[in-house]
């Protein structure tokens, strides 16, 4: 009987595949820099697949493998929310510390362990919403607000939110990231999660027996700051006399410092090469800060920002989610071209969506579409009349996905290497995205006359590069 193995596809994947190699597990097709999201090891009775680490514990406990590794955060964020999941912790693993912290500004006039509690309105920004709702209620602040983003929560204070509540190595890091640790919730390795179900019906004992030298018996768990009553700390709002852009991190940074020189703007502390958080602008009453893209369309909606560049994909993400949001697109930049359409096994017997879609249709049950953007795969299915489609947010390596966990992707790609690499075609695709400046159509700030100029200026950059 094969026993499915669920292991993270990030950063953790080099200390989990020396450690798995160390207990005499074979890792074949999990080396660091494989683009290969899954393998079999038919010595073993393994069948290997790699997930972004916050999906492990969610599809352990679906049952839809046997066993996980992933970092104590992602299940505590789990388990928090969802207790009576059938999926266990056997004890931890030695690896890269899954440490979480509440942390503020420096300019706080917090301490270490000086927790604040009784604070009205405070904002909260994390990519673990469930651990800081807990924190938020444990802390008795009234009328908080949770800012959900995708990473980099360390971004927001002190200007955009009070706390941030994120993953961190130690104390050093969140200083390093210009804050002051507050609280650590708590430390431990990556754990060995065994689904419930398949512990008692399938052979584990194997993979166990290889892991049990490895294992310590400590099961850390969320613990709660002790919290002060603390009336004078430091609050930062934002000024709505001054226009603020957001600038993106990651992929999308490769192209933005070009569409911005083409319009006339730079900004100190971020090219190509590198950022700062804050860049640096020359432009009085306008502010800057590098944000990840996909978290931009709410942030441009909540009045957090005014104007932002991202892509259009993330742009249609928001809208299928919220269609009555007050944000839009102002200008196509028409740079960082990639495009989005279902995609499938090599094998699967169609190369278009047409072709596909009777035999979709004909499996006799619902069909499963993995998808980082869920509420435009769910568009996709309803156009398609697919109507008993099952949906399953992933948040990243979804390649992995097909065709064993879902029947097809809603996915992006830029040249199709990742596809390729894992045996996956594109069919069709149904958009083209592209980097583009999005705004509320209500605007917060006051400067309105310098957002028009800023647009403006963004959109003959465009008019100009037309031939």
């Amino acid at each position: 009987m094969n026993v499915k193995l669920a292991l993270p596809a990030s950063d953790a994947r080099g200390p989990v595949a020396a450690m798995l190699a160390g207990a005499g597990i074979a890792t074949t097709g999990y080396e660091p820099g494989s683009r290969t999201l899954r393998s079999v090891l038919p010595d073993d009775g393994l069948t290997l697949r790699a997930f972004r680490e916050k999906d492990i514990p969610v599809q352990v406990a679906m049952g839809n493998y046997d066993l996980g590794i992933c970092g104590d955060l992602w299940l505590s964020e789990m388990q928090v929310r969802f207790p009576l999941q059938r999926i266990v912790r056997i004890g931890g693993l030695p690896g890269p510390a899954a440490e979480v912290w509440l942390a503020a500004a420096a300019s706080s006039g917090l301490a270490t362990e000086e927790v604040p509690s009784g604070i009205a309105g405070a904002r909260i920004a994390s990519e673990l919403p469930n651990l800081a709702d807990l924190v938020a209620t444990h802390l008795r602040f009234p009328g908080y607000r949770l800012l959900t983003v995708s990473g980099s929560a360390e971004a927001y204070p002190p200007d955009d939110a009070d706390f941030a509540l994120l993953p961190a190595p130690g104390a050093d890091a969140g200083e390093a990231m210009g804050l002051c640790p507050l609280w650590r919730g708590f430390p431990g390795g990556p754990p060995p999660l065994p689904n419930a179900d398949a512990l008692a019906t399938k052979p584990l004992g194997g993979v166990l027996a290889k892991l049990k030298g490895l294992l310590s018996p400590e099961m850390p768990a969320v613990s709660m700051p002790h919290d002060h009553h603390r009336d004078g700390m430091r609050r930062e709002q934002r000024s709505l006399d001054v226009v603020r852009i957001a600038v993106p991190d990651g992929h999308a940074q490769r192209h933005t410092p070009a569409c911005l020189a083409a319009a006339g703007l730079s900004f100190e502390g971020y090219d190509e090469g590198g950022f700062v958080r804050r860049p640096a602008s020359s432009i009085a009453g306008l502010e800057v800060k590098v944000v990840r893209p996909q978290d931009m369309p709410q942030l441009v909606a909540m009045g957090v920002f005014d104007i932002g560049i991202s892509g259009r994909d993330l742009l249609w993400e928001h809208q299928c989610r919220f269609p009555g949001s007050p944000v839009e697109m102002a200008v196509d930049l028409g740079r960082n071209r990639y495009r989005i359409g279902p995609v499938v096994d090599q094998a699967f017997p169609a190369d278009t969506t047409a072709a596909a879609l009777p035999l979709w249709r004909a499996l006799g049950r619902r069909v499963r579409i993995a998808s980082e953007f869920p509420a435009t795969a769910e568009r996709f299915a309803r156009d398609l009349d697919l109507d008993h489609a099952t949906i399953i947010p992933v948040a990243g390596a979804s390649e992995g996905y097909v065709p064993e966990d879902a029947d097809f992707l809603v996915e992006g790609t830029e040249t199709g290497t990742s596809i390729r690499a894992n045996g996956l075609k594109m069919l069709d695709p149904f958009m083209e995205s592209t980097n583009c400046v999005i705004v509320r159509s209500e605007p917060v700030t006051t400067r309105t006359a310098l957002l028009d100029d800023l647009v403006a200026a963004l959109r003959a950059s465009v008019a100009e590069a037309v031939p």
